[in-house]
C-alpha cells in the first residue's frame, strides 16, 4: 500500500515543483539545475560510497560487525538512485540522505524497531587434511565394466 502511494504522490509533488520553479526560473535554467544535481549527486554517492567500501572491507578483515558499513552502503545507493531521477523532491530526499549524521540517526531509528532473534554460523575446527564425509553408497560394480566392448548390455545408469 505504501509502495503505491509513492509512486502515486512522489511524482505529483514532482510535476507541482517543476511547475513553481520552472514559472519561477523558466524552463533552461530548471534543467540546468537538475542536470547539476544529478552530476553532483553522482560525484557525492562515489566518493561517500568508496568510503564506505573502504570501511566495510576493513571491518571484515578485521572481523567486526559489518552490519552498519552495509547500512551505510544501502542509504547511499538508495541516495544515488534518487539523485539520478529527475526531479526536486528526490534531489532533495537524495542529498540528506548523503549526510553520515542523518544516515546514522536513520539506522538507529530502524535498529530500534528491529529485533534478531540468532545469526551466526558454527563450524568444526578440525586439523587440515582431516575432512569427514559421511555418506551411504551402493556399490554396482560387476566383473563386467560398462564401458567393456564385450559386454553388449545397455549400462545401468537408469536401473533404480
Amino acid at each position: 500500500m505504501w509502495l503505491l502511494l509513492a509512486f502515486v504522490v512522489v511524482p505529483l509533488i514532482e510535476i507541482g515543483l517543476f511547475i513553481q520553479v520552472g514559472g519561477w526560473l523558466t524552463l533552461w535554467p530548471t534543467l540546468a539545475i537538475v542536470l547539476a544535481t544529478g552530476i553532483i549527486g553522482t560525484v557525492l554517492v562515489r566518493r561517500q560510497g568508496l568510503r564506505v567500501l573502504a570501511e566495510l572491507r576493513s571491518s571484515m578483515s578485521q572481523m567486526r560487525d559489518p552490519l552498519s558499513p552495509l547500512a551505510h552502503g544501502a542509504m547511499i545507493l538508495f541516495a544515488g538512485a534518487l539523485l539520478l531521477t529527475p526531479g526536486f523532491f528526490t534531489d532533495t530526499v537524495g542529498f540528506l540522505l548523503l549526510i553520515p549524521q542523518l544516515r546514522q540517526m536513520i539506522i538507529t531509528a530502524i535498529a530500534a524497531r528491529v529485533t534478531v532473534v540468532g545469526a551466526g554460523a558454527t563450524t568444526a575446527h578440525r586439523p587440515p587434511g582431516n575432512d569427514i564425509i559421511d555418506a551411504e553408497y551402493i556399490d554396482v560394480s560387476d566383473d563386467n565394466e560398462p564401458n567393456d566392448p564385450k559386454n553388449n548390455r545397455p549400462s545401468r545408469w537408469t536401473e533404480h
